[in-house]
């Protein structure tokens, strides 16, 4: 396994925008503060959501990409590339698998963090079915479209060499974690970078409430004291 300080680049592949701040912006935050570069990979934007907000759905593709690279820029991140998939629609298609591998080639990352591809039936919010497509094409172009030659060939085509990810982090599925990042030191930025998500979330109050709830108990289960907070990921061996 490699430790942080093995880590110059990290890329983060989600779903939606505001997946990332959900699931790893404590995470990411500590990693930018501690010098390593992180990018961002987003595959819809998010179009098909708030919908009790008014906003028509012409306006809303644009503003869900403006309020994630605001999100991400609260955690030290400037580097969000979108791939403008269909939101509530995505699949695990050689396409993209491909898009992601092309995402894969351009940042170079040695670790990539991304969604489990596993139902979780005890949390089906975290189980939506684009989460599950993003993970499972995220971990076949990880291993093994990204560091094949010969996998999506269109990609050596546009000059982009493969590239062998070290190291992937997912997020919590059927089988648990095996890592506990204690982000009490970036849980006020993690916050801030979810709120940036206006357009979904229209209690500000309802949502910190949420998600210091997750992030305590997170920390209960790995033995942190009381006032604490922690994200939760499960490694996957890609070598």
């Amino acid at each position: 396994m490699l430790s942080d300080s093995e880590i110059q680049q990290v890329l983060v592949i989600a779903a939606h925008p505001d997946d990332v701040d959900f699931g790893s912006a404590g995470t990411v935050a500590r990693w930018t503060g501690a010098g390593i570069g992180v990018a961002y990979c987003i595959v819809t934007d998010g179009d098909a959501g708030g919908s009790e907000t008014g906003i028509p759905r012409d306006e809303m593709a644009p503003l869900r990409r403006d309020e994630q690279r605001a999100a991400a820029a609260v955690v030290g991140v400037d580097d969000v590339h979108f791939l403008g998939h269909p939101d509530g629609r995505v699949q695990a298609s050689l396409d993209l698998r491909r898009d992601i591998s092309r995402v894969i080639r351009i940042v170079r990352p040695q670790r990539v963090l991304t969604q489990s591809p596993e139902r979780n039936l005890d949390r089906i919010y975290g189980s939506h079915p684009d989460h599950l497509a993003v993970g499972e094409a995220a971990l076949a172009a990880v291993y093994p479209d990204a560091r094949n030659r010969w996998a999506h060939t269109e990609l050596a085509d546009e000059g982009l060499e493969p590239w062998t990810v070290d190291a992937m982090w997912v997020g919590t599925g059927r089988d648990g974690p095996s890592h506990y990042i204690d982000i009490t030191t970036s849980f006020d930025r993690k916050i801030e970078a979810l709120l940036s998500h206006k357009s979904q979330l229209p209690d500000p109050e309802a949502t910190e409430t949420l998600v210091r709830g997750w992030g305590a108990a997170n920390a209960q289960m790995c033995g942190l004291p009381e006032g604490r907070y922690a994200e939760a990921m499960r490694e996957v061996r890609t070598s």
